[in-house]
């Protein structure tokens, strides 16, 4: 499988989920076993070697290969939520994003000061669910952040409103 069969897999969903929002939804390429084991292996082989010591999955898309990449490259898997889903004591984070505001959540106690830390979920379009997600993580503090998405738009600039010293990388790009 080559990243561009995997981007020839994914559909556009025009309209959703509101009129001019173009979707795209991965679904078909999860249920396709090639494309699901190619866009895990690329993620383990850019970041195999990083000393990763946390996977942080977004809700809920960030959910589905976040902890396969975890597994596979020694690290544990910890969930950022949406309010009201996590049981514990959490620190969130409100922000906009390109049809809206949300807020997102985290554990209180998910991250230590010595974790080296991947941030994965599927889309980064304008970025606001990502910054989002590294202020959570700068509010525990920990040593190093990287960031991961499976689709770029590039046309919306998303990783221009990150820190210069997060590594962002995307597997495709629109």
């Amino acid at each position: 499988m080559t990243n561009e069969q995997v981007k020839g897999i994914i559909r556009n969903i025009p309209d959703f989920p509101q009129k001019g929002i173009q979707f795209k939804d991965i679904t078909t390429a999860l249920r396709n076993p090639e494309a699901l084991k190619w866009m895990k292996d690329e993620i383990v082989s850019l970041y195999k070697d990083k000393g990763i010591t946390q996977v942080i999955g977004l809700e809920s898309r960030g959910f589905i290969i976040g902890p396969a990449v975890a597994m596979e490259i020694g690290a544990g898997f910890v969930p950022i939520r949406k309010p009201g889903k996590l049981p514990a004591d959490v620190i969130e984070q409100s922000y906009a994003k390109e049809y809206g505001t949300d807020t997102i959540q985290i554990h209180k106690d998910a991250l230590s000061k010595e974790d080296v830390v991947l941030l994965h979920d599927d889309l980064l379009a304008t970025g606001g669910t990502m910054a989002a997600a590294i202020e959570l993580v700068k509010k525990i503090g920990v040593k190093k952040i990287y960031v991961n998405c499976l689709i770029e738009l590039d046309g919306l600039n998303g990783r221009e409103i990150m820190d210069s010293d997060i590594e962002v990388t995307t597997l495709i790009h629109y």
